[in-house]
């Protein structure tokens, strides 16, 4: 460890995750859903939500450009994308803010009833770097008051916008009812991390297989160039686990973004690779942790309701 991170991992040492049906690779899709979560005036927030795909920041006004940048997510995206999902029977993790939920308030039981997770992005779309603990404690508990209302079931999984507070993962273990966190970046595995006198788990979540890469020269501008790289990491971890066993990849994928009519053929595109590739387990992140949990001869996951 050096000043608390650890920087060897496993190193050569990886455990053999033993998925499912000899899968080669767990894979996750990881649908955000953000949409009148971010911050916003019109919302009677303190400021607007800077980051977008337009690059013009409106103060101390409401902005209804950016607003309905948000709002395409829901009105046409989320459609598109789940289309998609049932075609290829795909199960995902629902990555939500509270608040989306709570201005959607179909948007949660529908993805329920299409098979999907509902696992929590926060109250609002924004940091918890530098918030003070009380604070943050008050905005774990209303997110998951807010999700249970809104979607009928409360979430177990968890992950912040961009960087979490030092006090993040220990709120969250004494909250009781989450089952792991994505606030790492750190690895191709999941691992287990000692809060206080408990194990919790770890699910890395990536940036670079990420459909935010088309937003602000991002790297990605066609819809195959966010295919092909998804595709080069399927195929390189999958030849991979021959060599030195399988590992975990997570795909991001936001409603406003990736719903596009211009990008959602590279996401079928993945879809249909997945799909002849085989060997490959799309699951739920609540499936994933719950078999790490069983793997490293934990009991049954059993938190609040």
């Amino acid at each position: 460890m050096t000043g608390g991170r650890d920087l060897l991992g496993y190193g050569d040492q990886r455990p053999d995750p033993n998925w499912p049906a000899d899968a080669r690779l767990a894979l996750s899709f990881v649908i955000n859903v953000e949409e009148g979560a971010e911050l916003s005036v019109s919302l009677g927030d303190e400021r607007n939500e800077a980051v977008y795909e337009v690059v013009e920041e409106v103060t101390g006004a409401p902005d209804p450009c950016k607003d309905s940048h948000f709002d395409y997510g829901t009105r046409a995206g989320y459609w598109r994308i789940m289309e998609l999902f049932d075609r290829y029977d795909m199960p995902a993790t629902m990555n939500c803010c509270a608040r989306a939920l709570e201005l959607s308030p179909w948007l949660g039981p529908d993805a329920r009833a299409r098979g999907h997770e509902i696992s929590c992005h926060s109250y609002r779309w924004e940091r918890h770097a530098g918030m003070d603990e009380v604070h943050e404690k008050s905005v774990i508990d209303r997110a998951v008051s807010a999700i249970r209302d809104s979607a009928g079931v409360r979430p177990v999984g968890w992950h912040t916008r961009s960087a979490p507070s030092p006090n993040t993962r220990r709120l969250l273990v004494e909250e009781g009812g989450f089952l792991y966190d994505s606030d790492h970046y750190n690895d191709d595995l999941p691992f287990i991390l000692p809060v206080g006198d408990r194990p919790h788990v770890v699910l890395p979540y990536a940036f670079d297989t990420n459909d935010m890469r088309f937003q602000r020269q991002g790297g990605f501008t066609h819809a195959d160039d966010f295919a092909r790289y998804c595709i080069d990491a399927i195929d390189w971890l999958w030849e991979e686990a021959g060599r030195r066993g399988p590992s975990m990849m997570s795909i991001g994928l936001h409603l406003r973004i990736i719903g596009r009519p211009a990008r959602i053929a590279g996401l079928e595109m993945v879809m249909a690779h997945i799909r002849k590739r085989g060997q490959i387990w799309v699951t739920r992140r609540d499936a994933i942790a719950h078999h790490w949990r069983s793997l490293n001869g934990l009991p049954e996951w059993r938190g609040v309701d």
